[in-house]
């Protein structure tokens, strides 16, 4: 898919789907970073989390809507309100997407999210789960059984009864859940045996435990599944209504996503009392 068609995919991520809206303005502004966004698109060398990446096509829409653009990458529009942005951050006004005005976005968006707990000896000490609530057959994807947070399950579906409202019908599977609340004890052994909790695929205290994280099936690629996070399907998926939705409207209903992953949510407690006093380590901490 091209630039032009997956860019324009990501106009939805400036306001919600059900009010969009004239469009704004988007031939006004510096037309090198307009031309640098385009090349970069598709070609950027970087690994902003900690994995070699080529391009940043996962991350426009989140880029999009924090930067409160609705024109596509490739214009001047989209590029002088990247450089309003950096202005605004305390960065050169390049206009152009790069890994320190990336880092500093996802700073926000990581600070946005629900953590664990660290012991002073940096050890897991989960929170307690409190009450979970089982969620029904029709919420859960492939059958399984599902335990959120109550708090976070009565969000979950005020969030997917809006997006039934205000997007058109879309796949049945989207917005069910396929990963809810895992036991510490049994999450634990599983990063022992399969020693992948690297921090970036998946977390050694992962928020999980707590019954506040949610994998949300946001569609996939051909061949893939809805959790895998090969850099390809990742691409398809931040090209769904259901990603782009929630991109600009889940946190109506208090969850933030782990950028990485377009599936991962985390319900963040209006107290935010699962927050750490300690600042995030890099990397992924869901």
């Amino acid at each position: 898919m091209g630039i032009r068609l997956i860019a324009g995919l990501a106009l939805l991520a400036g306001m919600p789907v059900s009010a969009q809206g004239a469009m704004p303005d988007c031939g006004t502004g510096p037309a090198a970073a307009a031309a640098a966004n385009a090349a970069g698109f598709d070609t950027l060398e970087w690994a902003p989390f900690r994995r070699p990446e080529r391009g940043w096509a996962v991350y426009a829409n989140k880029i999009a809507a924090e930067i409160a653009t609705r024109c596509t990458i490739d214009t001047p529009g989209f590029a002088a309100a990247l450089a309003r942005w950096q202005v605004a951050h305390g960065l050169p006004a390049t206009g152009v997407v790069d890994a320190p005005g990336f880092a500093v976005m996802n700073a926000g968006w990581t600070a946005a999210r629900p953590r664990l707990p660290v012991a002073s000896d940096g050890s897991c000490t989960p929170a307690p789960p409190g009450v979970l609530a089982l969620a029904s057959a029709s919420e859960s994807y492939g059958n399984k059984v599902i335990m959120l947070r109550r708090d976070a399950l009565a969000a979950y579906r005020q969030l997917r009864a809006a997006a039934a409202r205000e997007l058109p019908p879309v796949d049945a599977d989207w917005f069910r859940i396929f990963s809810g609340f895992r036991a510490p004890e049994a999450d634990a052994q599983r990063c022992l045996v399969e020693g992948n909790c690297d921090g970036i695929v998946r977390a050694v205290c992962s928020v999980h435990r707590t019954g506040l994280a949610i994998d949300l099936h946001v569609g996939h690629a051909p061949g893939f599944g809805p959790d895998s996070s090969d850099d390809g399907n990742r691409r398809a998926m931040v090209r769904t209504l259901a990603y782009r939705w929630l991109v600009t409207n889940a946190a109506r209903f208090g969850f933030a996503n782990y950028v990485f992953e377009p599936w991962h949510w985390e319900f963040v407690p209006p107290s935010r009392s699962m927050a750490s006093t300690r600042p995030p380590a890099p990397g992924k901490t869901k």
